[in-house]
């Protein structure tokens, strides 16, 4: 089984995840995938085979109003099918992610043409590589735009919008605020697109009540058959939150405040309890091992979106031989490598724990 992290590197801050210049300085798909092979060298050095593409990659390759970046993705096949079979060659998992904008959901028919679009554009990407079906498209069912099953029913409809590249690829993720995992599962049963679970969601939004394992079996079984399934796992954000108000609002009773506050201040701090729908720097590896446990019997790569990204995943690897190696065994530990791992480990010791140096 897998641990990946998605874009950005924080281990080695060099490393850029995409090509970020302005249009006016012609940035190109190209250039990103020189950025994405330094990546997969790097992620080679920490043994890590799962990897979420920036949504950027193609910059503008979109945009409406800029036909000049239209034809990027054509124009950087030979770049593409290079990568490609060094992923392959490297048994390296890729997917993309595109942004909260892509709404196959939208009441606005001119913006769901233009969520297909970016969708099409990444499915293009994807299958010029070469990937297999293990290389998808994560989205979201999008707004509720007042009326749940409405926005559920539309989302269908939009799915059924899309070209057979993007239907191959797509997988439909439940949410923290709007669409609970029954309400992906309702999409699925109609329409058959499978499903990516989201641990953290789940907690954050269940009002069906439903039971762990056995809505984790129903989103592992709507792969289709020899298809790794994928999770996503993340743990909340547990302190406390620094907001900045006017000092002439009422916090109410018992809201601290950060230092001491001057009679001639018109801005404090305010501390606030966390919202459990952040993410959390690291991985809490007592929960995920929890998790693991009550899990156990069902194959899946896991996708942690921790702050921290990378430094998230080799924190956590370590934490697991320490504490959990029976769970860490399932992500590629040997039973004699324990030993070797510490709570604070280095990357380089967690490398050699694992073997992957």
């Amino acid at each position: 089984m897998r641990l990946g992290f998605p874009v950005k590197v924080m281990g080695r801050p060099d490393l850029k995840s995409n090509d970020t210049r302005r249009w006016q300085q012609s940035p190109h798909l190209k250039t990103s995938l020189e950025h994405v092979d330094a990546i997969l060298d790097y992620l080679v050095r920490i043994g890590v085979d799962m990897y979420r593409m920036s949504s950027d990659l193609a910059p503008y390759a979109t945009h409406p109003d800029m036909p000049q970046f239209h034809g990027m993705v054509a124009e950087s096949d030979a770049d593409l099918a290079a990568l490609g079979a060094k992923a392959r060659g490297l048994d390296m998992r890729l997917s993309f992610h595109p942004s909260q904008f892509v709404l196959l959901n939208s009441p606005d028919p001119a913006l769901t043409a233009k969520s297909i679009w970016d969708l099409a554009s990444q499915a293009e990407m994807l299958d010029r590589m070469g990937m297999g079906p293990e290389a998808v498209l994560v989205t979201h069912v999008g707004g509720v735009y007042d009326d749940r099953e409405a926005s559920r029913a539309r989302w269908i409809d939009g799915y059924n919008q899309c070209p057979e590249p993007v239907r191959r690829r797509l997988v439909l993720e439940n949410d923290d605020i709007r669409f609970s995992a029954a309400d992906v599962l309702w999409i699925h049963d109609r329409c058959g697109v499978p499903l990516i679970f989201d641990y953290q969601h789940f907690w954050c939004l269940n009002p069906e009540g439903l039971a762990l394992r056995p809505t984790v079996e129903r989103f592992v079984e709507s792969w289709p058959q020899g298809v790794r399934p994928k999770i996503h796992f993340s743990s909340p954000r547990t302190e406390m939150r620094e907001i900045k108000r006017k000092v002439a609002d009422k916090d109410g009773a018992g809201t601290p405040a950060r230092g001491v506050v001057k009679a001639a201040s018109r801005v404090k701090t305010v501390l606030l309890p966390p919202v459990w729908t952040g993410h959390a720097d690291f991985v809490n590896p007592f929960e995920f091992a929890t998790f693991m446990r009550d899990v156990a019997g069902l194959d899946f790569d896991v996708m942690l979106e921790a702050k921290t990204k990378d430094l998230a995943l080799l924190r956590l690897r370590s934490d697991l031989l320490r504490y959990a190696p029976d769970v860490a065994a399932r992500f590629g530990a040997r039973p004699g490598d324990a030993g070797a791992a510490e709570g604070d480990a280095a990357p380089d010791d967690d490398l050699k724990a694992f073997g992957k140096q």
